[in-house]
C-alpha cells in the first residue's frame, strides 16, 4: 500500500499586536496562537483592569471624605472643581453619594452634572471608574443618565480631571431631596425611589471641630466614626498608647471599639451613649486629637500593657474595601 502524504497545516496569517480585536475572555484569541483570549492577548488587559488599587482618592483634596462618602455617609452632596474648567452648557458639577436607581451620574435639564460615589465600579480602580463617568456625563445629553460601564485600562483617574488646589467640603444631608430640583413633582420612578432611601438613611452628622469625623444615630446607640489620613501601623501604635492610659474615650459613656479599613485608610470607631449628639461631640474629639498628636510623636517602644491594647484593637479591625 502506498504511504499517505502527510496533509500540510494551513499557515494561519500573522496578525501584530495592535491589529488583535477584543474577544470575549473564553473565545479563541484572534492572534491563532490557539490560546483562549485571556489567556493570551487578552492578560494584560485583564490583569490591569481588575488589579485593585489600595488608595483610590490618593492626592485628591479630601482623600479621608472621599473615604467617608464612599463608605459610612448615606446622604452628602460637594461640589467639584475640574482643572480645565467647566465646558460650555455645563454649570456645574457635583459628587453625591448615591443618585436614584443607583445611576452612576446624571446630566440634568439645566446641563449639571451629577456623580454617585457609592455604585459598584467594575475595576480594581475605583478613580479611573469615576473619572470615566464623568467625562461621559459632561457631554451626555441634558435630562439623561449615564449608564455603567467598563473604563479603559489606560484611562484618565481623578486625580487627573480634579483640582487639587480646590477646596473639598461635603455638605451631609438628612435626606435625598438634592436629586430633584422639586420632589414633588418627579417621575413617578425617581420618586418611589426617594422614598426608600430617605427611609433607610441613618441620620449621620460631620464634625466641625476635627477633620472627617462623622457621627451617626442607631437605633441602639450612637457612634463617632473617624477617617484618619496617618499610616496603619502607626495610627494603631498610637491608639494602642491611649487605650492602655485609659485617655482613648470621648468622655463618660463613650468607648472606642475598634476601626475599619477602607482604601488604604484606618477609621477608627467609638461607641456613644444614645443621649449623646453631634454638638456634644466636639469638644471632646477635639481634646482627643491633640492627645492622639502627641502619642503619633511617640516613638518609644511600646510597653507590654500596650502591646495588648494593640493586639485588641486590631482584633477588632474590619475590612470594608
Amino acid at each position: 500500500m502506498a504511504k499517505k502524504r502527510p496533509q500540510a497545516k494551513a499557515v494561519k496569517p500573522q496578525i501584530s499586536d495592535g491589529e488583535i480585536p477584543v474577544v470575549g475572555a473564553r473565545e479563541p484569541c484572534p492572534c491563532g496562537s490557539g490560546r483562549r483570549y485571556k489567556a493570551c492577548h487578552g492578560r494584560a488587559a485583564s490583569h490591569a483592569v481588575t488589579e485593585l488599587v489600595q488608595r483610590p482618592f490618593e492626592g485628591l483634596a479630601g482623600e479621608c471624605d472621599w473615604v467617608a462618602l464612599r463608605e459610612l455617609v448615606p446622604a452628602a452632596t460637594v461640589p467639584l472643581t475640574l482643572k480645565d474648567g467647566l465646558p460650555e452648557g455645563v454649570p456645574s458639577v457635583t459628587l453625591a453619594t448615591v443618585l436614584p436607581m443607583a445611576w452612576p451620574a446624571l446630566r440634568r435639564e439645566d446641563g449639571s452634572v451629577l456623580i454617585g460615589l457609592q455604585n459598584e465600579t467594575p475595576s480594581g480602580d475605583i478613580s479611573r471608574d469615576l473619572a470615566d463617568t464623568l467625562k461621559r456625563a459632561l457631554v451626555a445629553e441634558p435630562g439623561s443618565p449615564v449608564a455603567a460601564r467598563r473604563a479603559e485600562s489606560d484611562g484618565v483617574r481623578l486625580q487627573d480631571l480634579l483640582d487639587p488646589a480646590a477646596a473639598f467640603e461635603p455638605e451631609v444631608h438628612t435626606g435625598f431631596e438634592f436629586w430633584v430640583p422639586d420632589a414633588d413633582s418627579a417621575a413617578t420612578e425617581v420618586a418611589a425611589s426617594l422614598e426608600r432611601a430617605n427611609a433607610a438613611a441613618i441620620p449621620t452628622v460631620r464634625l466641625k471641630s476635627v477633620d472627617s469625623s462623622y457621627w451617626c444615630e442607631t437605633p441602639e446607640k450612637n457612634h463617632l466614626r473617624w477617617v484618619m489620613p496617618y499610616p496603619e501601623e502607626k495610627l494603631l501604635d498610637a491608639l494602642a498608647r491611649l487605650h492602655a492610659a485609659g485617655t482613648s474615650s470621648l468622655g463618660e459613656g463613650t468607648r472606642l471599639v475598634g476601626s475599619f479599613r477602607a482604601h488604604g485608610l484606618t477609621v477608627p470607631v467609638w461607641d456613644l451613649p444614645s443621649d449623646m449628639g453631634a454638638e456634644e461631640c466636639e469638644k471632646p474629639a477635639a481634646e482627643f486629637a491633640e492627645r492622639l498628636a502627641g502619642a503619633l510623636a511617640n516613638e518609644e517602644p511600646l510597653t507590654a500593657d500596650e502591646r495588648r491594647a494593640r493586639g485588641g484593637l486590631t482584633n477588632r479591625q474590619v475590612t470594608l474595601s
